[in-house]
């Protein structure tokens, strides 16, 4: 083996895997303790994230309060990836394309998306800090059933495929939410959902569904969260800690906070009516910021001695 062909190697196993519930990076359990970042407005290069330097001190901010994965909603240049690297954290990597629109009338548009999405998997280079990639995110309903369960998930099959081409060995997934929940797709590797209830017994109870719809498959919430502008930075801090206790004793492979910061842009402005962050927008730490670390570093239970009891029970 050459060196080129030693070093493919090593980056190969290095790249996240499934087995049974969970995933698995370097051969050990990996819990996805998570936060979204972003969309920000374009920076000189024309990518969507904040300069350089903001990039490496977010970073270097999350990896000291335990958390180990970031989801970005448009694929991130190289320099991202390797500030990941940096910092130990995991990359669930945005493949955007216009799925807020009749995207099937048109063959060329069609055409069209699976250029970019093959271009964007292919920018990333298998970088050892990806995680997996998302092929969408939140398809509206209204266009689900306009077009039919069949042929919007026969579309994703189609853009997985595809994706899969640029990147043999990455894990794809796709964002659903509940509305759409019904959606069948058993050629991701794992099942993500974006959920925003604010009830402990309606959070937990819808987690058990999504488990009993998704069988055997690792579930992660790909977006939970609070606005702490409306109920406040305390109430904010205690919904996060026992979402994140629910998600992961109920048997999640993860999940995603939404957001790092309260610094979000949107639809070509700045979003400055809702505070999801567990930081501001000068990034100084919120309580929730604490809570959420704490919660993390108790992942997947306490580690306050009270671990829970079980039963084995063998058929002979």
């Amino acid at each position: 083996m050459n060196v080129s062909q030693s070093s493919v190697t090593n980056r190969n196993e290095l790249r996240p895997r499934v087995e049974g519930k969970f995933l698995v990076v370097e051969n050990q359990k990996f819990y996805v303790c998570g936060v979204t970042y972003g969309t920000f407005c374009s920076n000189e290069d024309g990518d969507n994230f904040p300069p350089s330097d903001v990039v490496e001190s977010d970073f270097a901010l999350m990896s000291s309060f335990g958390i180990n994965s970031v989801r970005t909603y448009t694929p991130p240049p190289l320099y991202i990836l390797n500030y990941a690297q940096k910092y130990k954290l995991k990359v669930l990597v945005g493949l955007p394309w216009e799925q807020h629109i009749t995207f099937l009338d048109d063959e060329r548009r069609v055409e069209e998306i699976e250029r970019r999405i093959s271009e964007a998997v292919r920018s990333c280079e298998n970088h050892p800090a990806i995680l997996a990639y998302t092929l969408g995110n939140e398809i509206p309903a209204p266009v689900v059933r306009w077009y039919g369960k069949r042929r919007v998930e026969n579309f994703l099959k189609r853009l997985h495929d595809t994706a899969k081409r640029a990147d043999p060995n990455g894990l794809f997934t796709y964002v659903n939410y509940p509305t759409t929940e019904y959606l069948n797709l058993p050629f991701t590797d794992f099942d993500c959902f974006n959920i925003y209830l604010e009830s402990k017994g309606k959070f937990e109870a819808y987690l058990a569904r999504l488990h009993n719809i998704g069988g055997d498959r690792p579930l992660v919430m790909a977006e939970i969260g609070l606005d702490s502008r409306r109920n406040g930075e305390e109430v904010q801090a205690d919904s996060l800690e026992w979402q994140i206790r629910s998600v992961f004793s109920s048997g999640c492979a993860g999940a995603f906070i939404f957001a790092w910061t309260d610094e979000w842009w949107r639809g070509g402005s700045d979003i400055d009516d809702w505070d999801f962050g567990l930081t501001g927008r000068e990034r100084q730490p919120k309580p929730a910021l604490y809570k959420v670390s704490q919660a993390f570093q108790n992942t997947p239970f306490s580690q306050d001695g009270n671990s829970p009891k079980i039963s084995v029970v063998v058929c002979s």
